[in-house]
C-alpha cells in the first residue's frame, strides 16, 4: 500500500495517518506557542510535513503549498524567537503597531486576489475544476486559507498578539473547506483550533497588559 492513502477506517471515512498525525502536530503547535515554548516551531515544521503529503493525496493543492509556506516560516520563527530570548530574557508579546496591522489587513485582501487568481488560471487549487460560483468561490477559499496563514505566522514570529485574531479568521474559512475537501481530521482540528486560538489570544493579552511592554504603554 502506498504510504501516503495509509489509514483506518471511522465510520466509514478513511482517515490518513498523514493527516491525523501531522494535525495533532499542528494541535501541539498552538498549545507550543501558548507558552511562548522553543520547541513550538520544530514541531510545526514536522506537521507541516505530514499534512502536505496529506493535502497532495487528497489533491488539495493550495493547502500543500501552505504547508510548504509553514515549514519556511517555522525556521524564520525559530530564529526570532530565540533572537528574542537571547541572553536568557523571556519572550515580550505585544500588539501590532498600526503600520503591520495595515500590512496584515492589505496583504490578505490584496494576497487572496493575486493568489485566487493564480490558482485559478493554473488549475493549482482543486476548486478550479468546479464549474460556476461554486468553483470560484471554493478558489478564493482556498487563496484566503493560503495568505491568511502565511500572515498569521509571520505575525506569530514577531510576538503579535495579533496573530491570534489572524488565525480566528482563517478558521472561520478552513473548518468548512476542510470538510468539503474529505478531510475529516482536519475539519475536526480546524474547529479545536478556533477555542485554543480564542483562549490563546486571551492568554498573550493578559500576559502583555501586565508586563513591562503594557505596564510603559498604559503609562505614557
Amino acid at each position: 500500500m502506498n504510504w501516503l492513502n495509509a489509514g483506518f477506517e471511522i465510520f466509514g471515512t478513511h482517515v490518513l495517518w498523514t493527516d491525523l498525525v501531522g494535525n495533532i502536530a499542528a494541535l501541539a503547535t498552538v498549545l507550543l506557542a501558548m507558552r511562548k515554548s522553543m520547541w513550538t516551531w520544530p514541531v510545526q515544521f514536522a506537521g507541516a510535513v505530514l499534512l502536505f503529503a496529506a493535502s497532495i493525496n487528497a489533491h488539495v493543492t493550495g493547502n500543500a503549498l501552505k504547508q510548504v509556506l509553514f515549514a519556511g516560516l517555522a525556521i524564520y520563527g525559530w530564529w526570532a524567537w530565540r533572537r528574542g530570548t537571547q541572553d536568557g530574557g523571556r519572550l515580550a508579546v505585544r500588539p501590532a503597531h498600526w503600520w503591520e496591522r495595515s500590512m496584515l489587513i492589505g496583504v490578505m485582501l490584496v494576497g487572496t486576489a493575486v493568489i485566487g487568481v493564480l490558482f485559478y488560471v493554473t488549475g493549482l487549487s482543486w476548486g478550479a475544476s468546479v464549474p460556476g460560483p461554486k468553483g470560484m468561490a471554493l478558489v478564493a477559499a482556498d487563496a484566503y486559507i493560503f495568505v491568511g496563514s502565511a500572515m498569521a505566522t509571520w505575525a506569530q514570529g514577531r510576538a503579535l498578539v495579533d496573530f491570534w485574531i489572524v488565525w480566528v479568521a482563517v478558521d472561520l474559512v478552513g473548518v468548512p473547506l476542510a470538510f468539503s475537501s474529505g478531510l475529516v481530521v482536519s475539519g475536526a482540528v480546524y474547529g479545536v483550533f478556533f477555542v485554543l486560538v480564542l483562549i490563546g489570544f486571551v492568554k498573550w493579552l493578559r500576559e502583555y497588559r501586565t508586563g513591562p511592554l503594557g505596564v510603559a504603554a498604559v503609562a505614557q
